[in-house]
């Protein structure tokens, strides 16, 4: 026998769930343990990749293993396939290995014809359900398989509707329904040029190499693109004998969170359509019952699934998503998986299941996506602001959005492009709308419940949105959308509110967001674990006053030109640099010395008690000038009108001096340590600003850590030169003054020569501090905005590259050389202080890089110290070292 590319749900576990997806793996551990699943099989990723490897045909073998599992699903059930008098029909259904929600196609009621419809209304005694269901299964065949635009469909339907003067496809009769079947098969006809399949093991066919080619389609190569999911992985196909939410007042559909996937909180939370099959839920077409309403609708039904719910999450050890239905009053489950979840309710639900005993500390660490919890760190409605609600939907995904309103995804993405903010306004969102969801600030629909399409990819991305606002009235022909006679068009800003649910007028004033007891509680256990040390980046004393706040430990970078860039002090900067003398820069530079002084004093009293990572000027001259062009066009003008001969002649020194110091490729030129070496004054200043600051707080009681770092540093003669200049200054003024103190001299390493030649480098630091932004530049010769703005997208997406290494540090080369720098230089002095400082010090995967290589610290923009320090905490449990 040749490979096995179908497994029956019995014969399969989670043991395997790379071969089965996560719904076929779900489906087969749901039947291990007993609980209630129609029966089916399941044909594998591999059959799938070898599907693609053979120009899309089955492999050899797969068709004669979906027969014989065909019949043994005919046997358990006792229901034929194509049969007139007792037909088996089935659902097939995609089912990668990582959930990819609304991305893949699924065919319900397929096994359906002109015949064996007959036969299911002698198994069910029930025309209407019969007639519905095959007008569903056209339907869904015709859009999936034979790609039939969706809206040529519900065109039909809504003429029927009209017609007939009803709102819901369940108050249509049996004779409507024949009616649609009838005008479908024209549809199709016309649409493709033959009529639809009536041979059900054809049907089937064409279905599994459907939803095989659609792992292929637009947008599940996006969402895969977005949530870096691998191509290579394929998807399973799940074929199950079908049960009926259809088939009346009995029966029903539904999906539901075993706890809020909002919020966390323990309660199960989820939604169901009566007389409804699976796709009127997700896919939004009819606003659904919240779950606790079951209890007063079939109360038998209703414990049994509480019940389920408590054992799947038991048996799982996380929040699961489960799709169910309802059959003439017996309960069904088709699905369950890991539930997605807000960045606030996987906090809480970590945090509760440690305390429920289910999982461990070090699990809940785990089970939390660093980057999630910028979602937490998200604004929020300012509760004084005076709001004006418009309308009011269901609080889908958190957070407030403000923005102008957009009713295409395409202008979204357009506007988001161009720096706009924008909120996709939509009846419901399709999946082909995605690349929409992301650009905007959030997601506003008409129709759809809590567990749409829109919902859970809002959700999923951290993206503000309310689901089901029945009150707005869409017209897109004309751009606009009406609540009662207010008339709000394209271009017009609304806010929303993810977390009420509540639409408004206008722009409303947002806030900072507050961080919860779970949070904080999380990332005690994240501090306890990690052995990763987290600073932040910071050159203000608020930055650093919130960066303590957030759990920062120090700060690793503070950048003094930013310092240089306030309008008042801009012109004496600039004093300083059109100086022609020695004397005339100092001049400038002691007006400079008593603000620069007042900064360290500010940040350093901000820290006490923690280090501060200071680093000298390091951008070339000329970024404190005006820029030439405009120069240049003002002397014009003023030459032109006549103007001034003073103000001519100073605007002309001024141009003498900005073309003097331009450069064809200033981030190679003379900036950092060599503007240092070339004007040792500048640095003098900045060290003696620095000393006298930590000086004058020594004598105020305060405790400070201050570390000199020099920029740029490619050769130790250079460090030799700065450290003695550093070293001088500092001793010069504890003579002067009486008061010594501790501090620290050391360097960043941002080339790849000073990583190549750490070991004499460490010769004359304290400590090294790695610039991954400028070391990622001059590994990959690149220039950063350059590349960004030109051909590194196309290398993203045609996978040259696999991530972009200005956020994701590159390992193979970048890390290379910090780890040959860090070998090299703790060689030499064994207890050498090691960070980094590049904004790669806040992304999940560098800081695990940066514990594998054992520095000591990583550093990043405040609001990103508490992903760093999950991150931290996550690279120590994965990786279990006890350096300290």
């Amino acid at each position: 026998m040749g490979k096995k590319y179908v497994y029956a749900f019995e014969e399969g576990s989670m043991e395997i769930k790379n071969l089965l997806g996560g719904k076929g793996a779900g489906l087969a551990e749901m039947t291990r343990i007993g609980l209630p699943v129609p029966p089916g099989f399941t044909i594998t990723t591999e059959a799938c990749n070898e599907f693609y490897a053979q120009g899309e045909k089955f492999p050899e073998g797969l068709e004669e293993q979906i027969m014989d599992n065909l019949s043994k699903l005919e046997q358990k059930i006792g229901k034929k396939f194509g049969s007139t008098e007792n037909p088996l029909l089935v659902s097939v259904r995609s089912g990668a290995v990582i959930s990819m929600p609304g991305m893949m196609d699924t065919i319900l009621n397929l096994g359906l014809n002109d015949e064996t419809v007959k036969g299911l209304i002698k198994q069910t005694q029930d025309e209407r359900f019969a007639y519905d269901c095959y007008r569903r299964f056209i339907q869904m065949f015709g859009n999936v398989v034979l790609r039939i635009e969706h809206y040529l469909f519900e065109e039909v339907i809504d003429k029927f509707k009209q017609e007939r003067k009803v709102v819901y496809d369940t108050e249509l009769d049996v004779s409507a329904l024949q009616g649609i079947v009838e005008e479908y098969k024209k549809l199709v006809r016309k649409e493709i040029g033959e009529d639809f399949p009536q041979d059900p093991l054809k049907q089937l066919m064409l279905a599994i190499n459907a939803v095989f080619a659609s792992w292929n389609n637009q947008r599940a190569i996006v969402y895969r693109q977005i949530n870096k999911i691998p191509d290579h992985l394929g998807t399973a196909v799940n074929v199950q004998s079908m049960v009926f939410g259809n088939a009346g007042n009995t029966s029903g559909t539904g999906v539901a969170f075993t706890r809020n996937p909002s919020t966390g909180e323990k309660v199960v939370y989820g939604e169901y359509l009566v007389n409804a099959q699976g796709e009127d839920v997700v896919a939004g077409i009819r606003t659904p019952q919240p779950i606790m309403k079951l209890q007063e609708e079939m109360p038998e039904v209703f414990e049994e699934f509480m019940k389920i719910c408590n054992l799947l999450e038991q048996h799982y050890r996380d929040v699961q998503d489960i799709e169910f239905t309802i059959e003439k009053g017996k309960l069904y489950l088709l699905q369950t998986r890991n539930g997605k979840r807000t960045a606030a309710a996987a906090v809480k639900i970590a945090v509760d299941l440690v305390k429920e005993g289910i999982i461990t500390k070090e699990e809940a660490l785990l089970r939390v996506e660093p980057e999630q919890l910028d979602q937490l760190l998200h604004r929020r409605l300012d509760p004084d602001a005076r709001v004006e609600v418009l309308a009011k939907g269901l609080p889908a995904s958190p957070g407030a959005a403000v923005g102008e309103v957009v009713f295409d995804a395409d202008l979204a993405e357009k506007l988001g492009k161009e720096g706009k903010k924008v909120v996709l306004v939509r009846t419901e969102t399709v999946p082909d709308d995605i690349h929409g969801i992301v650009a905007a600030q959030g997601v506003l629909t008409a129709r759809g419940g809590m567990t749409s399409h829109a919902a859970v990819v809002a959700r999923g991305m951290g993206k503000p949105c309310v689901c089901g606002c029945e009150a707005i009235k869409i017209d897109y022909a004309q751009k606009l959308f009406k609540v009662g006679d207010v008339v709000v068009k394209e271009g017009d800003f609304i806010t929303i509110d993810g977390s009420t649910g509540q639409v408004m007028l206008g722009e409303v004033p947002t806030i900072d967001p507050e961080l919860s007891a779970e949070f904080q509680e999380l990332l005690s256990w994240a501090d306890e674990i990690r052995v990763l040390g987290v600073r932040a980046n910071a050159d203000t004393p608020e930055d650093a006053r919130k960066a303590r706040e957030f759990g920062a430990e120090g700060i690793g970078l503070c950048r003094t030109e930013h310092m240089f860039m306030d309008p008042k002090r801009l012109p004496i900067v600039q004093q300083m640099i059109l100086a022609e003398t020695l004397e005339e820069r100092e001049e400038a530079l002691a007006k400079l010395l008593p603000m620069q002084r007042e900064d360290f004093k500010g940040i350093l009293a901000a820290m006490e008690g923690l280090p501060v990572t200071i680093r000298l000027l390091d951008p070339p001259l000329h970024e404190f000038l005006p820029n030439e062009e405009e120069l240049l066009v003002e002397v014009t003008k003023l030459r032109l009108q006549n103007g001034d001969p003073q103000e001519i002649a100073e605007k002309e020194n001024l141009l003498r001096k900005v073309k003097a110091l331009s450069e064809f490729n200033p981030m190679l030129g003379h900036r950092g340590c060599r503007l240092g070496i070339v004007y040792p004054e500048i640095y003098s200043m900045q060290v003696k600003a620095i000393i006298e600051a930590v000086v004058e707080l020594k004598k105020e009681g305060y405790d400070v850590k201050p570390e000199i770092m020099i920029p740029l540093v490619i050769h130790s003669n250079e460090l030799d030169i700065m450290r003695k200049l550093t070293v001088d200054t500092a001793e010069k003024i504890f003579k002067e003054t009486g008061v010594e103190c501790d501090y620290l001299v050391g360097t960043m390493i941002e080339t790849p020569r000073a990583c190549l030649t750490a070991d004499q480098i460490a010769e004359f630091a304290d400590f090294f501090s790695f610039g991954t932004n400028d070391l990622t530049q001059t590994t990959f010769g690149f220039s950063r905005d350059d590349a960004e703005g030109k051909f590194l997208p196309y290398y993203l997406n045609n996978k040259i590259l696999p991530d972009n290494p200005f956020a994701v540090l590159d390992r193979n080369g970048v890390g290379q050389l910090v780890k040959l720098a860090v070998d090299k230089g703790r060689g030499v002095k064994a207890n050498l202080k090691l960070g980094i400082c590049g904004e790669h010090g806040g992304e999940h995967s560098s800081v695990e890089f940066c514990h594998m290589v054992g520095l000591n610290y990583v550093s990043c923009s405040p609001f990103r110290v508490p992903i760093a320090r999950l991150a931290a905490a996550q690279a120590a449990v994965k990786t279990r070292t006890n350096r300290k």
